[in-house]
C-alpha cells in the first residue's frame, strides 16, 4: 500500500486541497495526518472538518502542538503563534475543538510510527533538526521507519547497524529506497507553511511494498491565502512568511 503523509497543514485550505488533488493521481491507499491542522492560517474550521472526514474514511491522524494548544495554551509560543491560536480558538466550534483534543499523540502501522514531533518525548514538542535529535527519537522506538513533522522542513535521517545516525540529501519528486536492516526517520515538511525557502506545499508518499519514500511539492495560490490571512486580522508577518517559504 502507498501512504500519503501530510503534516503541518496549519489551517491552509488551498494548500490542503492542492495536496489532496495531487495525491489523488498517485494511487495512495491511505492518508496519514501528522498534526497541526490549525494555527497560523485562515481556515481552521474547514481543515479540521476535512481531517475528520478523512479519518471517517480510514485516515490516520495524530495531534500537533497547535492542535493541543486550542485547549491547553502553550506558554512557549511566539507572539504571532499565540495571536493566531487565540483567534483560532474563537472561531472553532466546540465539536471541532473536541476533535483536535481527542487526537492521539502517536500512531502505529506495521513497522511504521507516526508522531508530530519527536517520538522521544511527544508531548514536549522537540524539533528534530540534527543528527543527535534524530538519534534520540529513533533509539526510543521499535519501529523501522518513523515519520514526523513539526520542523516545516523536509529531511531524512538513517541509522546504520553501528547505531550512527546521519541526515541525507533529499532529491524532490524521486523515490528513495529505505532498505532494511537500517532504520529511518523522515521529517515530512509542511503542507500549509513550509520553512525551507520553497513556499509550495510539501508532503510525502511512502510505498510500503517497495519501502520507498518520495518527497513531493505542490504549487497552490499562495497570494490568495496570504490575502485571506490579512483579511482575517491575523498578523501580517504570517502572510509574509507563507509567501517567502519561511523566515521570521
Amino acid at each position: 500500500m502507498r501512504l500519503a503523509i501530510l503534516s503541518d497543514i496549519h489551517a491552509n485550505r488551498a494548500a490542503f486541497l492542492a495536496v489532496l488533488d495531487d495525491l489523488a493521481e498517485r494511487d495512495c491507499g491511505r492518508i496519514v495526518l501528522l498534526g497541526d491542522l490549525v494555527g497560523y492560517g485562515p481556515d481552521p474550521g474547514f481543515c479540521t472538518d476535512l481531517a475528520a472526514d478523512l479519518m471517517a474514511k480510514g485516515a490516520i491522524a495524530v495531534r500537533g502542538n497547535h492542535d493541543d494548544a486550542i485547549l491547553r495554551p502553550d506558554p512557549g509560543f511566539s507572539r504571532h503563534a499565540k495571536t493566531a491560536i487565540d483567534w483560532t480558538r474563537g472561531v472553532l466550534s466546540a465539536d471541532q475543538a473536541g476533535f483536535l483534543a481527542a487526537l492521539p499523540m502517536e500512531a502505529e502501522l506495521d513497522d511504521l510510527l507516526f508522531v508530530h514531533a519527536s517520538a522521544q518525548q511527544p508531548g514536549d514538542w522537540i524539533y528534530i533538526e540534527s543528527d543527535r535529535q534524530a538519534a534520540g527519537a529513533l533509539r526510543c522506538t521499535r519501529q523501522r521507519v518513523v515519520f514526523c513533522g513539526h520542523v516545516h522542513r523536509p529531511q531524512l535521517y538513517t541509522e546504520d547497524m553501528g547505531g550512527t545516525v546521519r541526515g541525507l540529501t533529499i532529491p524532490m519528486g524521486l523515490p528513495l529506497p529505505l532498505p532494511a536492516p537500517r532504520r529511518w526517520l523522515a521529517v515530512a515538511g509542511s503542507v500549509g507553511q513550509p520553512r525551507d525557502g520553497n513556499p509550495a506545499a510539501g508532503y510525502v508518499i511512502y510505498d510500503q511494498t517497495r519501502a520507498e519514500v518520495t518527497f513531493r511539492r505542490v504549487p497552490y495560490d499562495i497570494a490568495d491565502t496570504a490575502a485571506r490571512i490579512r483579511a482575517a486580522g491575523l498578523p501580517d508577518a504570517l502572510a509574509k512568511r507563507l509567501q517567502r517559504g519561511g523566515g521570521a
